[in-house]
């Protein structure tokens, strides 16, 4: 319960906002690890300063630890526990689409760290993509949505990631679009990788 309470509290969170980034870190009495863009009281202790040329920045603005470590990484493990998700798929997906980057932008218009399309974004109730904590949410249940759709194939929903599970379904597999190859091969080395040291 405790553990729950401390993931709903962490998902108001708003960042990035227009003014500080910088993120503090609390741990209470329980070891429930909490954390904010906001130093409410003495407690909070400075966890992640953001640099001033990644405010406001929608090029760049790498969201530390997506293979892991930091707030970020932190945070998603937390995240995928809830819901049942393997991190280190999740830490894969965010490698292989953004980078860690939380303001990167396709060129077919997929948004933050997940590379959520907006119609993904609408879907999972993400209404800021650019939010690292909101973006990853969403992607998180919508790779579960997909892994369900697939019947655990992680291969499969790691290709309707990229591809649409439309396509996925049109060929029985992996679809045979050397970009949804060249990710489905990178995204599993990843997950491999990750996995080995979860």
């Amino acid at each position: 319960m405790v553990y729950l309470r401390s993931l709903f509290i962490i998902s108001l969170i708003l960042w990035p906002t227009s003014g500080r980034s910088d993120i503090y870190k609390y741990v209470d009495g329980e070891g429930v690890v909490h954390f904010s863009n906001v130093r409410y009281n003495g407690n909070y202790s400075l966890y992640m300063k953001e640099t001033p040329a990644a405010r406001g920045d929608r090029s760049g603005g790498r969201a530390p630890g997506y293979d892991g470590s930091g707030w970020m990484g932190e945070y998603v493990t937390r995240y995928c526990k809830a819901h049942d998700m393997s991190p280190a798929l999740v830490h894969a997906i965010i490698k292989a689409e953004s980078d860690g980057r939380r303001t990167a932008v396709s060129t077919k218009g997929a948004k933050g760290v997940m590379q959520l399309m907006p119609f993904t974004s609408r879907q999972m109730n993400v209404n800021d993509p650019f939010d690292p904590i909101e973006n990853v949410e969403g992607g998180i249940k919508y790779l579960k949505e997909l892994l369900e759709t697939f019947d655990g194939n992680v291969t499969h929903a790691v290709a309707a990631y990229n591809a649409g599970p439309a396509a996925v379904r049109k060929y029985g597999g992996v679809p045979p679009y050397k970009e949804t190859r060249l990710y489905v091969q990178r995204v599993l080395g990843l997950y491999r990788k990750y996995s080995s040291v979860e």
